[in-house]
């Protein structure tokens, strides 16, 4: 755990609330990503990170200073965005949401109407097949290949056994390359 941060628990834990923003304001955009990463949806995640750190504030006592404050914030937001999957099973596929999209981009910068088309059937297969996974097998494989957390790391984040852990990110894996395939060997 960095310094500052252990700094600003024991100023929390003291009564000072403003270090406690503090800590929202470091770790913010961290958590959305992964909550986005996971959930799909802009909203979705906004929720996920309010949850999140509504937790961690309200057991803030419960968390042991030896730990990383990062990955047990990366484990209270993921487990709040497969508790939200899972309270919508009826979820719709996610799609890449303008907010996200690149903002303000001059027309020299635009990419050529061939790319930008295959930018966006990549886009929407990727949607698709995040769609396919399960809540844990989603979950597992953004820690790991977009935010690369260890198979430790997941794990706990988790409250998954190691073999579990790598058998959710190895069926993840296998479901993405079985959708994506057209565009790996394109």
């Amino acid at each position: 755990m960095t310094e500052s941060d252990a700094l600003a628990i024991s100023r929390v834990r003291g009564g000072d609330d403003d270090a406690f923003r503090e800590l929202v304001e470091r770790h913010g955009r961290a958590v959305f990503r992964v909550a986005y990463r996971i959930t799909g949806r802009v909203e979705d995640a906004e929720d996920v990170v309010q949850e999140t750190f509504l937790r961690a504030y309200r057991r803030l006592d419960r968390f042991e200073a030896r730990a990383n404050f990062g990955t047990w914030l990366h484990r209270i937001a993921a487990n709040c965005a497969v508790d939200l999957l899972r309270a919508r099973p009826n979820r719709e596929v996610a799609e890449e949401p303008e907010t996200l999209e690149r903002v303000g981009a001059g027309r020299d910068d635009l990419p050529p109407p061939d790319r930008s088309m295959l930018g966006v059937q990549i886009k929407e297969r990727l949607a698709g097949a995040m769609a396919l996974l399960t809540d844990i097998e989603r979950a597992a494989f953004t820690l790991r290949h977009f935010e690369g957390l260890s198979i430790e790391e997941i794990g706990r984040t988790l409250g998954l056994k190691t073999s579990a852990t790598k058998h959710s990110i190895f069926r993840a894996v296998r479901k993405m390359r079985r959708e994506l395939q057209p565009f790996i060997e394109a």
